[in-house]
Order: structure tokens, then sequence, then C-alpha cells
């Protein structure tokens, strides 16, 4: 045996026990670095899902609303004829459905022959008051040579050129000439006040009167043509032909899709920093992948359960706190669905950009502020 192997000796006890093997150290540092990592990447995907949430509000409470027009008629009758189907697209204007015109035009044609008879009634009345005019003009004519006739009567009887009798006679034609020129009197004020007090006022009341009536027979006429108040798509068409429809009575709907909005119900706590104007981008589960956009028009003036039909009586009982959810509306922009893919009532993710940066963060977080 040498002497260098006698010197180095066997091994002590404990000493294979102490110095681990070069492998499980390694296998340590890995682990120990992979956990690391993870803390790392855990940390930091907490911390921008932390900043995300304080700059981008997101809700899955909101859906798609537009303008829904109800379209009735405005005077009754029978549906002659529908032009439109269910889902159909029509212009402004466009016309809807026909009632039955028959009694309309009848009713107009009395209405017009209603004013050319007033016109006519009135041309006789005015006739009739001119003649009465002139009536009393020849009465109050033979009044006067009546009185001259007695005048001169009662001076030839002072000169006895005539007898008694003839001034007797001349005295009752001025009476009679009194009566009848009284008489001529009634008459013209009767054929004043049938022709009217103030005769162009009292004229130019009943042609109005009768010019109104036309008018009105020809806005009834016109109602019987149902037509389309906006551009939209046709739905919930409940009329049919030969349908007697009355005034107010609901046939169709009309809904508007040329500019919908969303409404989002956003919780309370999530308006702090929530805008007019501030930017939106949403999603919608019908078009998966598809990002719409659009930006905050308002926000509502109270919460949901305010505006229900119930409200809650937070006075009487015991109360528990919730937090309520506000609706903001949400404009989409017109370029952003072009196709008009939106319907409404669908169901919407919107994601509102507040543009706060990390210091106006970080500055509302400190407590000493």
């Amino acid at each position: 045996m040498s002497e260098a192997e006698t010197k180095s000796g066997p091994p002590a006890a404990g000493e294979d026990l102490q110095k681990p093997p070069e492998g499980k150290g390694n296998g340590r540092r890995r682990i120990g670095l992979v956990l690391l990592i993870m803390i790392l990447i855990g940390g930091g995907t907490g911390a921008w899902l932390w900043y995300k949430s304080k700059v981008e509000l997101t809700t899955e409470d909101a859906f798609i609303e537009s303008h829904i027009h109800l379209i009735s008629a405005r005077v009754a009758g029978q549906v002659s004829e529908i032009m439109v189907t269910d889902n159909q697209k029509v212009a402004a204007g466009e016309l809807l459905l026909t009632l039955d015109p028959t009694d309309f035009q009848a009713r107009l044609a009395k209405a017009e022959a209603g004013l050319a008879l007033a016109r006519n009634r009135i041309k006789e009345e005015q006739g009739a008051a001119e003649a009465a005019q002139a009536e009393m003009t020849r009465a109050q004519v033979h009044l006067e040579q009546a009185a001259i006739d007695l005048r001169r009567g009662e001076a030839l009887l002072a000169r006895e050129v005539i007898p008694k009798e003839r001034l007797d006679q001349l005295q009752t034609g001025h009476r009679l000439a009194l009566a009848s020129l009284e008489k001529s009197r009634q008459q013209l004020r009767a054929a004043r006040a049938k022709f009217g007090d103030v005769m162009i006022g009292g004229q130019q009341a009943r042609i109005a009167e009768r010019v109104a009536d036309l008018e009105l027979m020809r806005l009834n006429l016109s109602y019987t043509r149902v037509q389309a108040p906006v551009a939209g798509f046709v739905t919930r068409k409940s009329v049919q032909i030969g349908n007697n429809v009355q005034p107010g009575q609901p046939l169709l709907a009309l809904v508007e899709l040329e500019q919908p909005w969303v409404v989002a119900n956003y919780k309370e706590n999530q308006l702090t920093h929530l805008e007019p104007g501030q930017r939106v981008e949403f999603s919608v589960d019908a078009y998966p992948g598809q990002i719409f956009r659009g930006s905050v028009d308002s926000i509502m003036a109270g919460t949901g359960a305010a505006f229900s039909l119930l409200p809650p009586e937070n006075a009487s009982g015991n109360y528990v706190k919730v937090v309520q959810r506000v609706p903001v509306k949400i404009n989409i922009d017109a370029d952003s669905d072009p196709q008009h893919l939106l319907r409404i009532g669908m169901s919407v993710v919107p994601t509102i950009f507040t543009g706060r940066s990390l210091g106006d963060i970080i500055g509302h977080l400190n407590p000493f502020d």
C-alpha cells in the first residue's frame, strides 16, 4: 500500500450524508428558478390586470337598443292592400298598406259640394240684402214725396183750393209711406243678419268653415295610405287584408337600424372616471372575433332600479346595501357596422377606455394625498 493511500484512508462515516450529490443540487436550483419565474410572471400578470381594470371598464350587462316605431292607422277603415312582409327593409316614405278609400272619397265629394252650396247661398243672401237695400231706398223716396204732397195740400186747403177730404187722403198716404219705410228697414236688417252682421266677416267665416271641412276630408283620405315614417325593418306585423282597424290600433312595428346604440348597465363604483366622449370597443356574441367601436354618449340620471315598475322601498324593513347599476348610453360609430349586422336586444360586452395614466391611478391610491 502506498503512502498516499495510507494518508487518505477510508472516508468518514457521515461524510457521504453531508455532501449532496451533484445532480440533486442542480435540480433544486432549477425548481427554484422556475418558481421565481412563475412568481414574476404571476406578479406581472396581476399588476397588468389590475392596471387594465383601472383604465378599462367592462361589463356583460349590456344590450343593443334602437328606435321602434309602432305603425297604426289614423282613421278607421278596412285594410284593402298590404305591400310589406315581416323583416322587409323599407325606405322612408314607402307605402306600407292602404285602407279602402271609398267612404272617404264620398265624404270629400260631399265637403266639396257643401263648399259650393255655401258660396251660392252667400251670393243669394247678398242679393237679397241688396234688394232689401233698394226697397228701403224706394220707400224713403216715396216718403219724401208724400211729405211734399202733404205740405202742398195743407197750403192749398188753407186757401180753400182743395176740399178737406183730399187733405185727409194726403195725410193717409204720408202715414202709409212711413210704415212702408219702416217695413223695408226691418227687411234690410233681417237680410243683413242672415248674410252676416258684418257682411264681409260673416261671409269669410262661413266659407272658412266649409274650407276647413274640405281640408279635413282631404286629410282623412290621405290617411288611408299608411307610409313608413323612417327607414327601417318591418317586424311584428299583425294586420291582414280585410281587417277593420281603428285609429291608434298597432298594425306593425318598424325598427330603425340606421343609428342603434348600446345601453350598458355599469356598477355605480365604475362611474368614478367614466365621462361622455370616451372611446368604446365592444363585441357581440353573434359575431365572435369582430370588434365594433363607439363612444360614450351620456349617463342616465338614475339607476335602473329607480325607474323600474316597482322601485325598492329602502325606508321600510331591514336594509341590505346592494351595488346599483346605472345605464350608460354608448353611440355606435356608423362605419363600424356598415352592413347593419347589429339587432335590437343582442348581448354586448363593451369596454370603455378611460385614458387614465399610471401616475393618476397611483395618485388616487396614496392615502396621504
